[in-house]
């Protein structure tokens, strides 16, 4: 029993994300069991559904079923018209609030791309990672990158180039020599700059 419903099944989605209702197996089984006079329950609506239009489309199936709506954070009980009108206005708002945070990581995320900061991914040959968004040079594999640039501008291929860091005793992270597509990306890199 949750909140005085008895529960007659419990059904998750695990390790799914919640961004289409359709990719959701287990939503999906619920809405085509729910009968008529059932209560889905839900712990919040962001766990429903991310979009309003989903949100809704869900309620409208349960409608259909003659089934109701229960979100426990919410209080939200669609078995009145007031219960219904309220869930219809959170679930604009929740999709209003998904929205803004979405922007501000997104724009935190250029801004830091632009300043040259470090967003994520693997750490690229040359640096190691210091704290967020801040990569430090790695003396050793500086040396390696700089190497390979001085023969680069002597016009050496890619191949002779790993080939000649090889019998200089360079050897890549994994104690290997390198392979031209290595020598490619660190031929390529910036190097990496604070910002504010």
């Amino acid at each position: 029993m949750v909140n005085g419903y008895v529960l007659s099944e419990v059904l998750v989605d695990r390790g799914l994300s919640g961004g289409r209702a359709d990719n959701r197996p287990t939503l999906q089984e619920a809405l085509a069991t729910v009968r008529r006079g059932d209560l889905l329950i839900v712990y919040n609506l962001s766990r429903l559904a991310r979009s309003t239009r989903d949100t809704l489309e869900i309620a409208d199936a349960l409608d259909r079923r003659g089934a109701d709506l229960v979100s426990l954070s919410e209080k939200i009980d669609t078995t009145s018209a007031a219960g219904r009108m309220v869930f219809r206005l959170l679930a604009v708002l929740a999709e209003f609030e998904r929205d803004v945070i979405s922007e501000r990581t997104s724009m935190a995320m250029n801004h830091m791309r632009a300043c040259g900061r470090y967003t994520g991914g693997p750490v690229p040959f040359g640096f190691q990672f210091l704290e967020i968004g801040i990569l430090e040079p790695v003396p050793d594999e500086q040396a390696v990158i700089n190497r390979a640039q001085v023969l680069h501008e002597e016009g050496k291929s890619l191949r002779a180039i790993g080939l000649t860091l090889g019998q200089e005793g360079h050897r890549s992270r994994t104690g290997r020599s390198y392979l031209p597509e290595q020598i490619r990306r660190m031929l390529r890199q910036e190097h990496k700059v604070a910002c504010l």
